[in-house]
């Protein structure tokens, strides 16, 4: 069986990489967090196997950040573009950022993760779930 290889890379294009399909989940996630990191109302993120993504250039582009004792973001030395996050709560797992592939994924967002923390001035009309718990998103338990 073939796997399909889709590409992403940062604004710069410093960095390039390609993520294996399939993908474990996608979701919009509302926390402060990564709203902040990214400077967005919210963040679209799609979860692989840590096996299934693989930097194909610039790695030495990309400085990590903890922005909590257990989670660490990825972004780009030159264009400050966020693309990575990776967390203990979820081992084994890369977590990429939507906006940055060139090519679509297998799946659409399943749902909004931390809608509790969602910004007031953003209406959200899309028929999604909207939960606190990012796990029941990931799980596709909603």
């Amino acid at each position: 069986m073939n796997s399909k290889i889709v590409h992403g890379a940062c604004l710069c294009e410093k960095i390039k990489f390609e993520v294996t399909l399939p993908t474990k989940w996608c979701a919009h996630c509302h926390c402060t967090l990564c709203r902040r990191s990214h400077g967005a109302a919210f963040v679209t993120w799609f979860g692989v196997n840590t096996s299934q993504f693989r930097i194909i250039k610039g790695e030495n582009q990309i400085k990590w950040y903890f922005s909590s004792a257990e989670s660490q973001r990825g972004f780009c030395t030159n264009c400050g573009s966020h693309i990575l996050f990776k967390s203990t709560k979820w081992p084994g797992e890369t977590h990429v950022s939507l906006s940055n592939m060139i090519n679509p994924i297998d799946r659409k967002p399943a749902g909004h993760a931390y809608f509790d923390t969602h910004v007031d001035w953003l209406e959200f009309n899309d028929g999604l779930p909207r939960n606190n718990d990012p796990d029941l998103i990931r799980e596709n338990r909603l």
